[in-house]
């Protein structure tokens, strides 16, 4: 799926759209098997609905809706949670979106990006992800992106972009003024 072209200037293209990595979402299949296993067993052991009509007519009632609960709190949330969340790099800038309903984004131009490094657990290089912390110059100074897939690969990525952004305004490639020379700056 590629990202709203509405949120990109004239000039900009998007160079790589990234979610979280699928090991986030390890733990909400785990609870979707246990939830169902759950399920399954309470209702084998269900008893006989001639003996206590009012307990079986409970007990048929509360297994769904406690499965349904569970399964929203413990598997859709975190499944929404992961698709909703948004990492693209462009030619001019680092977005950043997560949520649905409080939803929360950060651009970072790549002109304020002073480092970009990654971590990787020995699990995380087996999967291939990791976390990738981009410093910028500003008032929230750094960012730490969670279970990036190939976070090794997208921080060379990331540092290529920021070169060549330098570079872009080096030589006024914006559209905007072409840089001073420094012969000219007057110190």
């Amino acid at each position: 799926m590629s990202y709203p072209e509405k949120l990109l200037a004239p000039d900009e293209e998007v160079v790589e759209h990234l979610r979280p990595h699928w090991i986030t979402l390890v733990p909400a299949v785990f609870f979707f098997i246990v939830i169902c296993a759950l399920c399954g067993v309470a209702a084998a052991f269900l008893p006989d609905s001639t003996d206590h009509h009012g307990s079986w007519q409970a007990s048929v009632i509360a297994i769904p809706v406690i499965a349904v609960v569970l399964l929203i709190w413990l598997v859709l949330i975190p499944v929404v949670r992961v698709r909703s969340t948004h990492y693209v790099m462009t030619t001019h800038r680092v977005l950043i979106r997560r949520g649905v309903l409080n939803h929360v984004g950060r651009d970072i131009p790549l002109a304020r990006i002073s480092d970009v490094a990654y971590r990787q657990s020995i699990w995380d290089r087996i999967v291939r992800s990791g976390s990738l912390t981009i410093e910028s110059a500003g008032e929230h100074g750094q960012e730490t992106l969670v279970n990036v897939p190939r976070a090794d690969e997208v921080q060379q990525e990331l540092n290529h972009l920021v070169e060549a952004d330098s570079q872009r305004r080096q030589r006024g490639g914006y559209g905007g003024a072409p840089p001073v020379p420094q012969s000219d700056v007057g110190y």
